[in-house]
C-alpha cells in the first residue's frame, strides 16, 4: 500500500470512528482504533514533512530581504532528509502480529535437572521483562520438575498499551543455551545444557475458527514432580486436533472446563501459527527459525555464568551483565534484534 492509499485510508478511519454507531460493536471499533493508531505515526510524520518543505519554500523566498530567513531555510533543509528517513521507517510494512499478545511455552532439553531448572529461570526473566513493561502474564500449564525448575511451561503475556507483545518477544523462540556449573555437580565443573523456547502470537475467536466435531477431547488426573498424583478427580484435559495432528494438555487448574478454556487458548495460537506458515513465505521461514528440537548445537542464545556473558548469535549481541538479563533487563537484547530486523527490510525497499 502506497502513501495515498494509507493517507485516505487514515481519513476514512477517522470519519468512521467519529460515528457513535461503529462504538456499539466494540470488536469493530476496537480494530479500527488499533488500525488508526498504527497510520498515525506514518501521518503525523508526512504532514510535519510536507509543513517543513512549504517553509522552506517560504524562507527562501524571504531570505533575500532578511538574513534571519536564510538561517531558517539552512536549519529546515538540515531537518527534512531526517523527516524523510523516519518517514521511510514508517512505511516499512509492518509484522501483521506486531499488536498482538503471546504465548509462550519453555521447555527443558538436553541436560536433565539443570535444563528444567534453567527453564525456570528463563521463566523468570521473562515474567520480571513483562512486569518491568506493565505487562499482564499468567502461568496458563506447567510440568514442575524436582528440584523446582519446569520440564514444559506456557505463560500468556498480555500489554496494556499500544505495543503488543510479539513485536518485542517474537525473536526469542529458539534455543537457549546455559553454561554453568549446576546444583547437582559436585566438582564444581561447567555443564552446558539448553531449554526451548516457543512465541506465538495469541489468537483470537475470529482468527481462528475451531470447529468441535475436529476435536478429540481426553480427561484424566493431573500429576506433580515425579509423576504423583496431585487430583484426585479427571480434571486434566487433552485435546487432540485431528486434521492437524496438534496436541494441547492442561493440568494447571481444578477445574476441567476451565483446563479446557486454556488448552483452546493454546491450540487456537498454534493453528494460527501454522495458517501462517501456510499463506505466507515470510511467515513459515520466521517458524523455522523457532528450533523445534531443543538441541545444544542449535542455539540463538548463549547464557554463560562464568563470564556473566550473554550472547544472542544471530545478531552478534554481547553484552557482560547477564545477571540483569535475567532480572528482566531484556531491552538492549530485544533492540539489537528490532535493530537488525529493520536493517534488513529497509536494504530490501531499498
Amino acid at each position: 500500500m502506497n502513501l495515498d492509499e494509507l493517507l485516505k485510508e487514515y481519513s476514512e478511519l477517522e470519519l468512521q470512528l467519529a460515528d457513535p454507531a461503529v462504538h456499539a460493536d466494540q470488536n469493530k471499533a476496537r480494530t479500527l482504533g488499533r488500525r488508526y493508531s498504527q497510520l498515525t505515526p506514518i501521518v503525523g510524520t508526512y504532514r510535519e514533512l510536507e509543513a517543513a518543505r512549504d517553509d522552506l519554500t517560504a524562507a527562501k523566498e524571504l531570505a533575500g530581504e532578511d538574513e534571519a530567513f536564510a538561517a531558517e531555510a539552512a536549519e529546515i533543509e538540515e531537518r527534512i532528509p531526517q523527516l524523510e528517513e523516519k518517514l521511510r521507517h514508517l512505511l516499512i510494512p509492518r509484522d501483521p502480529n506486531d499488536d498482538k499478545d503471546i504465548i509462550m511455552e519453555i521447555k527443558a532439553g538436553e541436560g536433565g535437572e539443570e535444563s528444567a531448572l534453567f527453564a525456570g529461570d528463563l521463566l523468570r526473566m521473562y515474567l520480571r521483562y513483562a512486569e518491568r513493561l506493565g505487562w499482564k502474564t499468567e502461568i496458563i500449564d506447567s510440568q514442575p520438575s524436582d528440584l523446582g525448575g519446569y520440564k514444559d511451561v506456557t505463560v500468556g503475556i498480555r500489554a496494556k498499551g499500544d505495543e503488543g507483545v510479539w513485536s518485542r518477544l517474537k525473536y526469542e523462540g529458539g534455543v537457549h543455551r546455559v553454561q554453568r556449573v549446576p546444583v547437582t555437580e559436585s566438582q564444581g565443573r561447567i555443564h552446558t545444557s539448553a531449554a526451548g523456547v516457543l512465541v506465538y502470537p495469541e489468537a483470537e475467536e475470529v482468527d481462528v475458527q475451531i470447529d468441535p466435531n475436529d476435536l478429540r477431547i481426553d480427561v484424566y488426573r493431573s500429576s506433580g514432580p515425579g509423576g504423583q498424583s496431585v487430583n484426585t478427580t479427571d480434571s486434566a484435559v487433552r485435546i487432540t486436533h485431528l486434521p492437524t495432528g496438534v496436541v494441547v494438555s492442561c493440568q494447571n487448574e481444578k477445574s476441567q472446563l476451565q483446563n479446557k478454556e486454556s488448552a483452546l487458548r493454546i491450540l487456537r495460537a498454534r493453528l494460527l501459527a501454522i495458517a501462517q506458515e501456510e499463506a505466507e513465505a515470510a511467515a513459515q521461514a520466521e517458524r523455522k527459525s523457532q528450533v523445534r528440537t531443543v538441541d545444544r548445537s542449535e542455539r540463538v542464545r548463549t547464557y554463560n555464568f562464568p563470564e556473566n556473558r550473554i550472547s544472542d548469535h544471530r545478531v552478534g549481541f554481547k553484552a557482560y551483565n547477564l545477571d540483569q538479563v535475567l532480572d528482566g533487563e531484556l531491552n538492549a537484547v530485544t533492540q539489537a534484534l528490532i535493530d537488525a530486523e529493520m536493517a534488513e527490510k529497509l536494504a530490501q525497499h531499498s
